[in-house]
């Protein structure tokens, strides 16, 4: 990733990429290599150990998914996340000889990817996924609902873990502009309707002034 070993857009802690993870569950899980190079989107979620870090992710994929064989052969993937992004236009500017930019927060996990058809792992799966997905929703879904159905739906299920090896995490959230370039960004994404990632921006920056960090 091209900023990722620029420590300004660094995350501030794990905290961020589970943020992350949480709000932008959809990604590309990529097999790259070879004949049967796999690339499958799909949801994935975070696993954390007792002490709250993170040792995986967690999906499921079509059992005829082509990706299943290749993982069964090389369990070795990375899974790409993209959170929120934004053009960032010059124009929003007082000083228009500076360039337009691209604001985003994206990572890439390393993983070690094991696959299962053994029910137990997929009911977990499934019903893990549900449950975060339906939360806070009125009348919240349940894979009970289902039934019969359930079961017709599962036999086509592998559940995946992919333990993961590495995170490469950037959040490129304005930390490079002076404090009055920034407000006027701010302004401009807002007004563009870019509230998540004007939210972001915010967090970030209230930490780096909080730490005296802001020109």
């Amino acid at each position: 990733m091209g900023h990722v070993r620029d420590r300004r857009y660094a995350p501030r802690g794990q905290d961020d990429v589970l943020r992350l993870l949480a709000a932008h569950p959809f990604a590309w899980l990529v097999s790259a290599g070879g004949e049967d190079a796999a690339f499958t989107p799909l949801p994935l979620r975070a696993e954390c150990d007792a002490a709250g870090h993170l040792v995986a992710l967690r999906g499921h994929l079509a059992r005829r998914n082509p990706h299943v064989a290749r993982l069964r052969r090389d369990g070795r993937a990375q899974a790409l996340v993209m959170g929120p992004q934004a053009y960032v236009s010059a124009s929003w500017l007082d000083d228009r000889t500076q360039a337009p930019s691209w604001n985003y927060v994206a990572a890439m996990f390393d993983l070690d990817v094991v696959v299962s058809e053994e029910p137990e792992a997929i009911r977990g799966e499934l019903d893990a996924l549900v449950t975060q997905m339906e939360a806070g929703r009125p009348g919240a879904w349940g894979l009970a609902d289902m039934g019969e159905r359930y079961a017709r739906l599962a036999s086509g299920v592998s559940a995946l873990r992919g333990t993961v090896r590495e995170v490469r995490a950037t959040f490129k959230l304005g930390q490079d502009e002076a404090r009055h370039d920034f407000a006027q960004l701010l302004a401009g994404l807002q007004g563009a309707g870019e509230a998540s990632l004007v939210a972001w921006m915010q967090a970030f920056a209230g930490d780096a002034e909080a730490g005296g960090e802001r020109a």
